[in-house]
């Protein structure tokens, strides 16, 4: 999201805001002071003492008590550097990417809780601009960059983030006239099994493309979601290959009541018959039920119902189990 992006950091530094009849709540969260005021778009939930959260400012930090401390363990030099996505698979190893056009775009790998990185991958194309990576395992994952030559370029690794290489185009459907991915929460590309899905705006459709081969062939569905230069579909996520949700809205209009979430049961994309009231740039499972989170809020879904849990700013989610944690501007984390 080359043009976007800096608009986009800059219009979401926005205070915690209140719904016109809907009263505060700002008791969901459990916050875990980080020390720090670098804004977190990218987190990894490995359980409730283990999350990684990454950002501006070259910042990576690691928790290994439950967010009562917090390590910053972030590659050295590259405090010019958005990691906008984490992607962890226990206290000791994970991958982390920042954004940006040409040589911004790198990934950076750990093994040992992040005393030590090795650069796995910087891009040299300057028509690339990599958004968010998402893993099926500790083998295999994907890395997503906005169009190239008219299509979404992916990465793939299969040996846990030591080596990318840049998939076949011909898997690709064309991209629409203006279309990206937001590097707004991490969650533009998600995966279940060997299915994964990439969350598309920009264009004129807001779009959700589907991959049911470990991210070799492709295939784009219109999602009921607002579309435009500043809306679309911000995040994916996937319970099962077959049970999945959308979300988005436009994050120039931050509490605009227009919904914008959508259900998937395996047979296509759906507008759900309910939603939260605003922009939302996150979402994951907690149990049965649904966590979302924006600049003006929380809301969980449970029982056919979404509830306002939370009136803070958060920009992503992530849960494992029923244990959630959040990430987002001025070094907020909470947990639940």
């Amino acid at each position: 999201m080359r043009i976007i992006a800096a608009a986009l950091a800059a219009l979401l530094v926005l205070p915690a805001l209140v719904l016109p009849g809907v009263a505060s709540a700002d008791s969901y969260w459990d916050l875990k002071p980080t020390g720090t005021d670098a804004r977190f778009r990218g987190l990894s939930a490995v359980s409730a003492q283990v999350a990684w959260v990454s950002g501006s400012k070259g910042t990576v930090l690691r928790t290994t008590n439950g967010g009562r401390t917090w390590d910053s363990v972030g590659p050295p030099g590259t405090e010019e550097l958005e990691f906008r996505d984490v992607e962890a698979f226990d206290a000791r190893n994970a991958v982390v990417l920042s954004i940006g056009e040409g040589e911004s775009s790198r990934i950076y790998r750990t093994s040992d809780g992040g005393r030590s990185w090795q650069e796995e991958f910087r891009n040299t194309d300057p028509k690339a601009f990599y958004d968010c990576v998402a893993f099926f395992d500790r083998f295999r994952g994907l890395a997503l960059s906005d169009p190239v030559d008219g299509k979404f370029r992916v990465l793939r690794t299969w040996d846990g983030g030591r080596s990318w290489h840049v998939n076949d185009p011909k898997g690709m459907p064309d991209a629409l006239p203006g279309e990206f991915a937001f590097a707004a929460s991490g969650q533009c590309v998600t995966t279940s099994g060997n299915h994964a899905w990439i969350a598309t705006g920009g264009g004129a459709k807001a779009r959700v493309l589907e991959s049911r081969d470990g991210g070799r062939s492709w295939k784009a569905s219109d999602v009921p979601l607002p579309s435009g230069e500043a809306a679309g579909v911000f995040a994916v996520a996937f319970k099962t290959p077959w049970r999945g949700v959308a979300i988005g809205g436009d994050y120039l209009k931050p509490t605009d009541p227009t919904p914008a979430f959508a259900t998937n049961d395996g047979r296509g994309w759906k507008a759900g018959s309910r939603a939260p009231v605003g922009y939302r740039s996150g979402i994951a499972y907690r149990g049965d039920g649904l966590v979302a989170v924006g600049p003006s809020g929380t809301d969980t879904f449970r029982d056919r119902k979404w509830k306002v849990a939370d009136t803070g700013s958060f920009d992503t989610v992530d849960c494992v189990g029923h244990t959630c944690w959040a990430a987002g501007e001025k070094g907020r984390v909470g947990r639940t």
